[in-house]
């Protein structure tokens, strides 16, 4: 199966896709920014999204660079909802999301738009959630120095450079109000890790059993 940058476009526009989740998403009144730049990891974006619009989470899926479609790292593009500089006049969001992927990631963490969101979300004690290299963006930008975080094994080194945090191995960590894990394998867990800490255990419980996701003991 090819998915060529030229022929394969995936819309994350609930809209212009015609679904249902998103308008059942919209009765809810949790809110949530997943932040879309080139070279974002494709498994990191689209299970968050759709695991928190299936919990009623109001998702907005913003392009770092405007509206246009973004290459993601794997060849997939992506079509961003709006722009970051619209969605961060619609603010503010319960949860900032930031996916991972390599490149993804350093575009994010070289970006004062970025950064700018991401101190308003922390100024506010908003939760923030980031998955494999995406926690590095973190580090770039000052954000929950002193917090237990973990990453992709190959963004370690980086992470913990300066020793502004504490490492943990674990797939998903949380800490205060800093979410954030390893890879794409675990997006799944991060992302009901997220819906749990927004809707509560039994929203995420249940949208787990609804999807046959495994429950681990």
């Amino acid at each position: 199966l090819s998915l060529s940058v030229r022929r394969c476009v995936l819309s994350l526009t609930a809209g212009r896709c015609g679904s249902s989740v998103q308008s059942e998403a919209e009765m809810g009144s949790k809110r949530a920014l997943l932040i879309l730049a080139r070279g974002a990891e494709e498994m990191e974006t689209v299970i968050p999204v759709d695991i928190l619009r299936r919990a009623g989470v109001k998702v907005t899926v913003a392009g770092l660079a405007g509206k246009e479609p973004v290459q993601c790292s794997r060849d997939v593009v992506i079509c961003p909802d709006m722009s970051l500089e619209e969605a961060s006049f619609q603010g503010p969001y319960d949860v900032v999301v930031l996916p991972g992927g390599n490149e993804g990631a350093q575009n994010l963490s070289q970006s004062p738009a970025v950064k700018e969101v991401l101190k308003d979300q922390e100024s506010r004690k908003g939760l923030i959630a980031a998955i494999c290299a995406g926690p590095t963006a973190l580090l770039a930008h000052g954000i929950g120095f002193g917090s237990k975080v973990t990453t992709h094994p190959l963004a370690k080194d980086k992470m913990m450079d300066g020793g502004h945090y504490t490492y943990s191995e674990s797939r998903v960590e949380r800490d205060g109000n800093i979410i954030t894990s390893r890879g794409p394998g675990t997006s799944f867990e991060f992302a009901f890790a997220v819906v749990e800490s927004l809707m509560g255990k039994e929203v995420a419980d249940k949208g787990g059993k609804m999807m046959f996701w495994p429950k681990k003991e």
